[in-house]
């Protein structure tokens, strides 16, 4: 496992890129794969515990950024969405000057909540209960029947606003009012240079859906960065594609950048190839940001899989799945083609979740259900695994 850093702008740095390709192609030459530095032990109350599970919320979501969306999902002034955070229900509204502000769904007269759409546009939040009214900088507007309610500060009852910044084309909140927000912080240069070098912030979402699973969350994220399991849990699918349990990994400390070779790359087991042939199409690179992200670079696109805590139970999350993609003006394509592109993409990427990861994950969290579960273990080979557990552990004390 390497931990060395990378220059500025990776994504255009072709022979950076290709020595960890080829550290992956060695790999796959001698049975091989980076390797965490100890195997390291867990238990099933980890992903059951009550306590356990509030703790994630408030000393993990309540403190670090984590990504909502893409920007593109609201890409107007007065564009809204809707989401549930570990911690509180949330609008995130795209303001005037175009920037992002995302707020408490809930008015401040009575605690109804004020918008029930997933998405939309508005000119002002009005609440269905009393039609208090919001602009939709948080500021209360209008109090109905003002002259009978009684005289208050109104500055003190706007809504309530949680951090939020805009940063390499996603939409991200730490999940506390009383929190500060530091993206570029949080990321650390190594991470942040990277994601800067991608121009995510061109891309839009072509496909965007989120899933409620009888999961933790944590069970969901380990999943997504394993590269041991595709040969027994996806045999048809992307065991087709992906060599299992190769991997060459970057440990940068909160997060972690790891190459899994696609089988096209064989070609070159017996014949090296040339220095300065660009190899990315031979991988799929994924990025797990802490908490709760994996960013997957395909050559032409990105998908990005979050993972949320449900607010009360620990036996359930919120999974949400991104397409990331070039504009149809960026792709050369006409509307017609990109749409059919992204949707088959869509659709294959869907049946795997649905088919394959869902059922196996639900079994999982049934089975730390058991009293009697005992040690279960984290290997070697499992690094980015065993970073996220690592990283978890030091948030959540």
């Amino acid at each position: 496992m390497t931990t060395e850093t990378p220059p500025d702008a990776e994504g255009t740095d072709l022979a950076y890129r290709n020595d960890r390709i080829r550290r992956a192609l060695d790999h796959i030459r001698n049975d091989s794969t980076d390797e965490f530095d100890g195997i390291n032990g867990f238990t099933a109350s980890e992903f059951i515990d009550p306590d356990v599970a509030r703790h994630e919320r408030d000393l993990v979501f309540g403190r670090v950024p984590s990504i909502v969306c893409h920007g593109s999902e609201i890409p107007k002034p007065n564009d809204f969405m809707t989401l549930q955070l570990p911690r509180n229900n949330v609008i995130i509204v795209r303001q005037k000057d175009g920037s992002v502000k995302t707020f408490v769904n809930l008015c401040r007269h009575r605690g109804a909540m004020l918008e029930e759409q997933e998405k939309g546009r508005c000119r002002l939040f009005s609440c269905g209960y009393h039609r208090w009214s919001y602009d939709i900088d948080g500021s209360l507007r209008a109090i109905t029947r003002d002259n009978t309610f009684g005289e208050i500060d109104r500055t003190k009852f706007g809504l309530v606003e949680l951090p939020t910044e805009e940063r390499h084309g996603f939409v991200w909140v730490v999940d506390d009012a009383e929190a500060d927000i530091d993206v570029a912080a949080w990321l650390g240069k190594e991470m942040d240079d990277i994601l800067a070098g991608y121009g995510m912030e061109k891309l839009v979402s072509a496909q965007s859906e989120g899933f409620d699973e009888p999961v933790n969350w944590k069970i969901m994220q380990d999943a997504f960065l394993d590269g041991y399991h595709i040969q027994y849990a996806h045999p048809n699918t992307a065991a087709k594609h992906i060599h299992t349990n190769v991997m060459a990994v970057e440990d940068f400390g909160r997060h972690a950048r790891f190459i899994a070779p696609r089988k096209t790359i064989d070609k070159y087991l017996e014949e090296p190839p040339a220095a300065d042939e660009d190899l990315s199409k031979y991988v799929t690179e994924t990025h797990f940001l802490l908490p709760n992200s994996t960013l997957l670079r395909q050559p032409d696109h990105f998908e990005l899989l979050t993972f949320r805590p449900h607010p009360t139970d620990p036996g359930r999350c919120r999974m949400e799945m991104r397409l990331v993609v070039p504009t149809v003006e960026d792709s050369g394509w006409d509307e017609e083609r990109w749409n059919r592109v992204w949707e088959k993409n869509w659709k294959i990427l869907l049946a795997v979740l649905h088919q394959e990861d869902f059922p196996l994950l639900r079994s999982s969290q049934i089975g730390m259900n058991s009293a009697n579960a005992g040690g279960m273990l984290l290997g070697r080979n499992e690094v980015v695994n065993q970073i996220f557990h690592r990283e978890l552990k030091k948030l959540a004390q």
